[in-house]
């Protein structure tokens, strides 16, 4: 099993920056990737951004290019997302998910935290 618990979010004015960690503990050696995905009030759940846990691949979905950046640190067991420029319609729910297949990209992961809010005022 593997515990995933996200940490940094918080408020924040438009056009300012906030990094998001991610800490895995447990089986982190079961996971190939992870990956942030954030959930807005009466929205679906969108990607953000993935890591591979070992050759350190990423992926943006197109609307999330430019302004995130994901990151990790093995030694830590961390995942970061860098946000830069946030905007109000930014504000949403994001979640740390962990994934143990290949199929990284497909955004149904296996693993899960409870998410960090983050609200940005316009």
């Amino acid at each position: 099993q593997v515990h995933l618990v996200e940490s940094g979010g918080g408020l924040v004015q438009a056009g300012g920056s906030l990094r998001l960690s991610c800490a895995a503990s447990g089986r982190t050696s079961d996971m190939y990737a992870m990956g942030w995905f954030r959930q807005a009030p009466g929205k679906q759940r969108e990607f953000v951004a993935a890591i591979t846990t070992n050759g350190g691949m990423t992926y943006y979905p197109d609307s999330m290019k430019g302004r995130f950046t994901i990151s990790r640190d093995n030694a830590k067991n961390t995942v970061y997302l860098q946000m830069n420029s946030l905007k109000p319609e930014d504000t949403a729910v994001y979640y740390c998910g962990g994934e143990k297949s290949r199929n990284w990209l497909r955004g149904d992961y296996d693993y899960w935290g409870l998410g960090t809010q983050v609200t940005v005022s316009s």
